[in-house]
Parts: C-alpha cells; structure tokens; sequence
C-alpha cells in the first residue's frame, strides 16, 4: 500500500508540474523572456501593465540614445565645416587682397570671404545649441536615476514573481502531502508554505504598485522630455538655415551690384603721348548729370562740353567750366569739331 501511495503521489506532482506548464505557456509574459507562471487575475493584469511600461520605456530610452547619436553626429560634421570654411575665408581674403585692383573676382572673392566667417560663426553657434539644449537633457534622461530606479523596481518584481511562482509549487506539493497523508506535521507544513505564499503575494502586490508607478512617471516624461527636444533641434535648424539664406542672399545682391558698379563705371584713363595729335569736338549738354565719384563730371542742362574722348561703353571723357571727367555720352550733342591746338581759345 506504502509503495501504491507514493507512487499515486509522484503521478500527481507530475500532472501538477504539466499543468503548471500549460498555465506558463498560455499566460506568462515577463519582462526579459519570462515564463512565470499566472498567481491571479489582479496579479496578471499588474503584470501586463508592467511589461507594457518596461517595454515602453526600454524603446523611450533607444530613442533618446539615436537622437543623442545623430546631434553628435551633426555636431563633429559642423566643426568640420568651420575648420573647412575658416580656410576657405582665408584663402577668399587673401586672393581678393591681392588682386584688389585687377579684377571683379577680387572684389567677390573678398565679399564671400567675410561672408563664410558669418556662416562659420552662425554653424558655432547652431552646435552650442545642439549641445546644450538637446544632448545634454537626453543624456542625463538616459543615464539618470529615475529610469534605472523604475526599472530596478520592475526586475525586483519579476524576480519575487519567480520566487511565487517556486511558493506555489510547494503549496501545491504540501497540499498532496496533507490529502495523502494528514498528519499534525504535513499540516503545520502547508500552513507555513500558504501563509509565505500569502507574504508573498501582499508584497507583489506592494511592489508592483510602486513598478507601475515610477516606470508611468519616467515613461510621462520621456515622452515629454523628447517631444520637446526634438521641437528644439527644429526650430534651432530652422533658424540656423534663415540665417545662412540671409546671409547668402546679402553676399549674392552685393556681388551683382559690385559687378553692374563695375561694368558700368567710367573706363581708366589711358596715358597718352604729349605729341599726339588728337581731334577735340564740342558738345552741349542736352541732359542734367550729376557726377557720382570724382572720375565724373556734373553737367546742366545747355552746358558746353569739350570731349576728349567716347568709349564704346557708352561713356565720353571732356572738360566744362574748367573740371574734367567722365559722364554719359547719349547725354551730350555734338555741336562743333575743333582741333586741339584751338580747344584753349575757343572754349572758356
């Protein structure tokens, strides 16, 4: 009979421990691949609210660490550009000093050199803000207190839910003991394993409570915290860039208008050899000009001009009243040739 009861009692452990079986494969979730079996309803329910925010902040986290990963990586290709465009400026200034009265290319080149020190500063300035506004907060959500506390305090229920689950078992094995055979002894050995059991699960109970809680409130503001980071990092780019645009359109219209300054000015005037005869012819202002720099004459209306000279760029180099310079030549009609020997004594 001895040897048909513990046998009867070894086939029984056994259905329990497969049945426990079928229950943790159809209910157990966890946190890192756990199969824990379920205690209860309220337990199970408690334990998917955990996994959820485990999980929700575990993804939280891996976000703010690619966030925090691409502004580092903005950050080293923006030094990288100011290293660059520092020489650039460098080499833009020294070429436009050179050359300062060759041609329009020095002048631009001069233009766009200062230009690019105003780009590298604004660039500075962009990768400041990078830093402290939106690496900063994200690293310190990352690796702060909070997160790693919350998540502690998850890993700590699941392994006191581990440790139910092992109670349970021996419940159940104390259980078959005292129907097998209830003696004082097996009795007083299920109390003690149902009353730890009952610890237990009062202090599951506690424990996910405080979970659920902490790992709510960081996953609150990790939502929070990257939302408005990445608010920051859109509006602190979309500055950025106005900047440059104002800074590029700025260079770009000096640029044009030093070029039309350039095309339209007065031509040098070329040295010419004292002994060379050369055909003066009179002229009458038959347009207002008032001179812009001091290669240019003024002229008024009914003015009579000597002109010296008509470039094919439509201007005219003469005297009037004593002064000589440049000045439109559709502005004038021509109103007497006279040669050079008698420009002196013919006009005043």
């Amino acid at each position: 009979m001895d040897a048909l009861r513990k046998q009867a009692s070894k086939l029984r452990e056994q259905v329990a421990k497969q049945q426990q079986a079928v229950i943790k494969q159809f209910s157990g979730t966890g946190y890192e691949s756990s199969d824990v079996m379920v205690i209860d309803e309220v337990e199970m329910q408690r334990h998917q609210q955990l996994e959820k925010l485990y999980r929700s902040t575990r993804a939280g986290k891996d976000f703010q660490r690619d966030i925090v990963r691409a502004g580092e990586a903005f950050t080293a290709i923006g030094y990288k550009q100011i290293e660059t465009g520092m020489k650039l400026s460098e080499d833009c200034c020294r070429y436009g000093a050179e050359n300062i009265n060759e041609n329009i290319l020095a002048r631009a080149a001069s233009i766009y050199g200062d230009s690019v020190k105003h780009i590298a500063k604004e660039q500075e300035e962009l990768n400041k803000l990078l830093s402290s506004q939106i690496l900063d907060p994200l690293r310190a959500m990352v690796t702060g207190a909070p997160l790693e506390d919350a998540r502690h305090l998850a890993q700590r229920y699941s392994r006191m839910r581990q440790e139910a689950e092992t109670q349970a078992t021996e419940v159940s094995r104390r259980q078959a003991r005292v129907r097998e055979a209830p003696t004082p002894e097996n009795i007083a050995r299920l109390h003690v394993a149902e009353a730890k059991m009952h610890e237990l699960k009062a202090n599951m109970a506690v424990l996910g409570k405080e979970a659920s809680a902490a790992l709510a409130a960081v996953e609150a503001q990790q939502q929070r915290l990257s939302f408005q980071r990445l608010v920051a990092m859109v509006e602190g780019e979309r500055n950025y860039h106005q900047r440059i645009a104002t800074i590029l359109g700025e260079v770009e219209a000096e640029m044009v208008s030093e070029k039309q300054r350039k095309e339209s000015a007065p031509p040098a005037i070329p040295l010419e050899s004292h002994s060379e005869k050369m055909m003066y012819f009179l002229a009458e202002a038959i347009h207002a000009f008032s001179a812009g720099s001091e290669k240019e004459l003024s002229l008024n209306v009914g003015d009579y001009v000597v002109v010296r000279k008509v470039s094919n760029t439509g201007w005219a180099e003469g005297e009037c009243k004593g002064k000589a310079g440049w000045f439109p030549s559709g502005y004038v009609e021509k109103r007497q040739m006279l040669p050079t020997s008698k420009v002196a004594g013919e006009v005043y």
